[in-house]
């Protein structure tokens, strides 16, 4: 099972950005995909998740209404959405996948290899 998370970059504040997480291995149906985020010297936090049917959304205060996710099953993807990106979204993007829709990262069981986001002022 793997998970391959994609799209990072090098924005300006107010930019926006797709990251997309593309599973292979296994079916994900009847699965939540999680996004979280490490700053530097920071504890990985949640940022949201999707259900896999995409019929289930959830998100840190911090990004509500900024970024979205979704999953599109046909092509075995996770996206997040991210609109109005500010400097303190900077970090490590990573997607997961567990069975329960969760916003702790223990309960999550494959994990993404992560994508830098980088918002400059």
């Amino acid at each position: 099972v793997q998970l391959q998370a994609s799209g990072g970059g090098l924005v300006q504040a107010g930019d926006s950005l797709r990251l997309s997480c593309a599973a292979s291995g296994r079916t994900f149906s009847g699965y939540t995909m999680g996004w979280f985020r490490q700053a530097p010297g920071k504890e990985r936090e949640f940022v949201g998740y999707v259900s896999w049917s995409g019929g289930s959304t959830y998100y840190a205060d911090s990004v509500k209404g900024r970024f979205t996710a979704s999953s599109d099953s046909a092509k075995n993807t996770a996206y997040l959405h991210m609109n109005n990106l500010k400097p303190e979204d900077t970090a490590v993007y990573y997607c997961a996948a567990g069975t329960v829709l969760s916003s702790v990262d223990q309960v999550y069981r494959y994990w993404g290899q992560g994508t830098q986001v980088t918002v400059s002022s």
